[in-house]
């Protein structure tokens, strides 16, 4: 028998995280309710959860304080929920490693399809997802970034990111030196189930850039006005 994927749902609102864990409920979902930042790590440790549905409006410790806890050590898929609609506010979110961010009121069936899309990114990484194409690693020089076991080593040390970010660098180092637009970025790796704009792109570059120091021989490059390349030089 199949182990059901469990489900975090972090929010101060009793009713709403009732509602969502019902949406996941029907969809053969276990799910586990907390309702504020200190109870929601204390879970995180326990429960073992596949993804977290993280509210940013909770009683003393904030989503995006909890996101950033989260973040120090696992790669557990973030979507953050949040009646805050600006742009500055998604930003943040995804600099702080949110995998996606959903806007309250939302859609139950747009719920539930972002969170089988992410956990569908996710999985490969949990070794328990069908075997990928064996061909999906590339390799330069001091830097192997491997899509079949979602692992990046570079000079030598692994380096841990969570699957979008690696999804995004394997994209580009999968073409090199080709230049690639915001939105076709976006459309790769995203996929039409994400409701989102291009600034999402520029932030996780930014991430990757935190990660990966640019090498004498490849780096993430900047086209400005157009896009992003993976340059060999």
């Amino acid at each position: 028998m199949i182990a059901k994927q469990k489900i975090l749902i972090v929010d101060d609102d009793e009713n709403i995280a009732e509602l969502i864990a019902l949406y996941l409920a029907k969809e053969c979902f276990d799910t586990m309710m907390v309702h504020d930042g200190e109870e929601a790590l204390e879970a995180f440790e326990t429960y073992h959860p596949n993804l977290i549905l993280l509210d940013l409006m909770l009683p003393g410790m904030d989503g995006y304080q909890v996101c950033r806890e989260i973040r120090s050590h696992a790669t557990t898929p973030i979507i953050m929920l949040s009646a805050k609609g600006e742009v500055f506010d998604k930003v943040l979110g995804l600099e702080l490693g949110a995998d996606d961010y959903m806007m309250k009121p939302f859609d139950s069936k747009e719920l539930v399809a972002r969170v089988k899309a992410v956990l569908r990114r996710y999985q490969p990484s949990q070794g328990n997802a069908p075997t990928v194409d064996k061909g999906k690693c590339v390799e330069y020089e001091d830097i192997t970034i491997n899509l079949t076991n979602y692992s990046v080593i570079c000079d030598g040390t692994v380096v841990e990111m969570p699957p979008k970010e690696l999804e995004l660098l394997y994209f580009l180092a999968a073409s090199p030196n080709q230049v690639f637009t915001r939105e076709q970025l976006l459309d790769q790796i995203w996929g039409y189930e994400y409701i989102g704009d291009t600034r999402t792109v520029d932030v996780h570059i930014k991430r990757l850039r935190e990660k990966i120091k640019d090498h004498e021989h490849w780096s993430l490059g900047t086209v400005w006005g157009i896009g992003y390349k993976f340059e060999v030089k």
